[in-house]
C-alpha cells in the first residue's frame, strides 16, 4: 500500500479533459484504504462561525504512527477545503489528530497555500481565522440551526440577480412574472462603486416601472451576505477597500431606504436553491447555477436553509495536480472552473473552438451554444465534459449534503448545453452511483426559468406588512 494520496482515474473520462480525477474517488478510495489497513483512527472537523453555530463532520485517517500517515495530509487539507467553502467558519478545530491539525495550521496560515482561505474568512466573519488541535472528545458539538427563507408571493415586488456579466431584473405581482429583463455589465473590473450603485438602482427603477406600485425588493448576488449587507463578493473585487467599506457594505441597505421599501438581498446560491424547492413544492434541494461562476444553495428537507456559505466555487471537485488555476483564489480544480462560463472558456480551444476577435466569456459562450444549437460536435464535447464533471461532482456533494433534488441553471444551461449536461450526469449516475441515482432527482427548470428563475425567487424575499397590492 502507497503512502501516497492516490488520485483514481474515473471510469468515464471526460472527452476534453483526460486528466481529470474526481474528489469523490479519491476521497472514498482513501477512506476504503484506511479501513482495509486496521490502522485507522476517528477524527472529527468542527468549523465554528461568527454567530457561535457548529458544523461537525466526522471521518477518518490513518494513525499518526502509521507508515501510511503521509497520505493523511492531501486528504485533509482538501476535506478542510470544501469544508471551509460549503459551511463556512472564521476557526477549524481537528479533533483526535495533532499531526493533521499542524498541517492545516500551516497551509491555512498567512504564508501558508491557503493564505487566500485564511483572509478570506477573517474577512467574512471579522474575526482573526484560527486553526486549532484537541483531543477527540475535546472537540465541539454540533450546534447548527436553520431557518425559512422567502416564500412571500402577495403583493408588487421587484427581484434582482446580480451576476458577473449580466443584471437580471423581474416586476412580479402576486407570485408572477410581468416583465424580466437582463442587461450586461461588467462590476468586477470596475473600481468606481458609483457603476454598481447606478446600474443595480436602474434596474430596480426599469421593473419599477412596469408595477402599480414598489411593495418590496428582493435580491440576489454572487459573495457574502448577511442581513442584506456584502462583506466579500467577487462583484466588487475592484473597489479599493476604503470606498468598499464606506459606500459598498451597506448599498443595498441605502437603495432600500432610497425606495422607500423592505429591502433582502442573499447569496444567488440560496435563491437557486430556494426557486428550485418553489418551482418543486418540495424540498431537500441543492442548486447550482452555472453563470459566470458557479453559484450553490441548499434547502434542507424540512425547508429552511442553513447558515453555512454554500460558497461550492471555491471548493475543489478535481484534484488533479495540474488542473486549472482560479485567478482569484490562486487555488486549482475548483468548482467555478468546471460549472460556468469560465468552463466553457477553457474548454473552447481543447475542442479546436478559437475565435480571431478573442471574445468576452459571455459572447463566446452565446456563440458556443449557437455551435452546439447547430450540432457541431466540438460544441457538444465541451457540455459533455462538462456533464461528466458533474456527474463525479453530484456524488462529491452528496457526501456533504442530504440531496433529494438536484437543479442546475443559469446561463450555461441555455439552449441544449443544459439537457446535454444533465444527460450525461445522469447516465453516470446511473452506472457508477446507482444508490444516489435513486435517492438524487436531477432535474433542469424550463429555459425561462434557467434564465430569470433566480430574479423571481428573490422577489420573494422579504415579508410584507401591509395590505398587498392589486393586479
Amino acid at each position: 500500500m502507497s503512502s501516497a494520496f492516490e488520485l483514481i482515474a474515473p471510469p468515464t473520462l471526460p472527452p476534453l479533459d483526460p486528466g481529470f480525477r474526481p474528489a469523490v474517488l479519491a476521497n472514498r478510495n482513501f477512506l476504503n484504504k484506511v479501513e482495509e489497513s486496521g490502522q485507522g483512527v476517528d477524527v472529527k472537523i468542527a468549523l465554528e462561525r461568527g454567530d457561535g453555530s457548529v458544523s461537525v463532520y466526522e471521518t477518518r485517517a490513518f494513525a499518526p504512527d502509521s507508515e501510511h500517515a503521509p497520505a493523511n495530509l492531501q486528504y485533509a487539507e482538501r476535506l478542510v477545503k470544501f469544508l471551509l467553502w460549503s459551511r463556512g467558519g472564521r476557526k477549524v478545530i481537528i479533533g483526535g489528530h495533532d499531526q493533521i491539525a499542524e498541517h492545516i495550521k500551516q497551509v491555512y496560515s498567512p504564508g501558508g497555500a491557503r493564505a487566500f482561505d485564511y483572509d478570506f474568512m477573517a474577512r467574512v466573519y471579522e474575526k482573526e481565522f484560527e486553526v486549532l488541535g484537541v483531543p477527540l472528545e475535546e472537540t465541539p458539538e454540533e450546534q447548527d440551526t436553520t431557518r425559512p427563507l422567502g416564500r412571500h408571493l402577495e403583493g408588487c415586488r421587484v427581484g434582482f440577480d446580480l451576476g458577473a456579466s449580466d443584471r437580471k431584473t423581474s416586476a412580479v405581482i402576486d407570485g408572477e412574472s410581468q416583465w424580466e429583463e437582463e442587461v450586461p455589465w461588467d462590476p468586477k473590473n470596475e473600481s468606481d462603486w458609483h457603476y454598481h450603485y447606478e446600474g443595480i438602482k436602474h434596474s430596480i427603477q426599469r421593473a419599477a416601472e412596469h408595477l402599480p406600485r414598489v411593495d418590496a425588493i428582493g435580491g440576489s448576488s454572487a459573495g457574502v451576505w448577511i442581513n442584506s449587507r456584502v462583506l466579500v463578493a467577487s462583484l466588487f473585487r475592484s473597489i479599493p477597500e476604503d470606498d468598499f467599506n464606506k459606500y459598498v457594505k451597506d448599498i443595498m441597505l441605502r437603495i432600500g431606504e432610497e425606495m422607500g421599501v423592505p429591502i433582502v438581498v442573499v447569496n444567488d446560491g440560496e435563491v437557486t436553491a430556494l426557486a428550485g424547492s418553489m418551482s418543486l413544492e418540495e424540498n431537500g434541494v441543492l442548486g447550482v447555477a452555472m453563470g459566470s461562476s458557479e453559484a450553490a444553495g441548499y434547502v434542507t428537507l424540512d425547508g429552511n436553509i442553513t447558515g453555512w456559505l454554500n460558497e461550492l466555487a471555491f471548493a475543489p471537485v478535481d484534484y488533479q495536480e495540474n488542473g486549472p488555476e482560479d485567478e482569484w483564489s490562486g487555488d486549482v480544480g475548483v468548482g467555478a472552473l468546471y460549472f460556468s462560463q469560465q468552463a466553457v472558456g477553457r474548454l473552447a480551444p481543447v475542442a479546436g473552438i478559437e475565435f480571431d476577435d478573442d471574445p468576452e466569456l459571455p459572447i463566446l459562450l452565446e456563440r458556443v451554444q449557437e455551435m452546439h444549437m447547430n450540432d457541431d460536435e466540438r460544441a457538444h464535447r465541451i457540455f459533455q465534459t462538462m456533464g461528466t464533471y458533474l456527474g463525479y461532482t453530484i456524488a462529491h456533494y452528496a457526501d456533504f449534503y442530504d440531496i433529494r433534488n438536484m437543479l442546475i441553471l443559469g446561463r450555461c444551461t441555455s439552449g441544449n448545453g443544459g439537457p446535454t449536461m444533465l444527460e450525461t450526469a445522469q447516465d453516470i449516475l446511473n452506472r457508477e452511483f446507482p444508490e444516489l441515482a435513486e435517492q438524487v432527482n436531477l432535474m433542469l427548470p424550463n429555459e425561462r426559468l434557467r434564465r430569470v428563475g433566480q430574479a423571481i425567487a428573490a422577489a420573494s424575499l422579504p415579508e410584507l406588512d401591509g395590505e398587498p397590492c392589486e393586479s
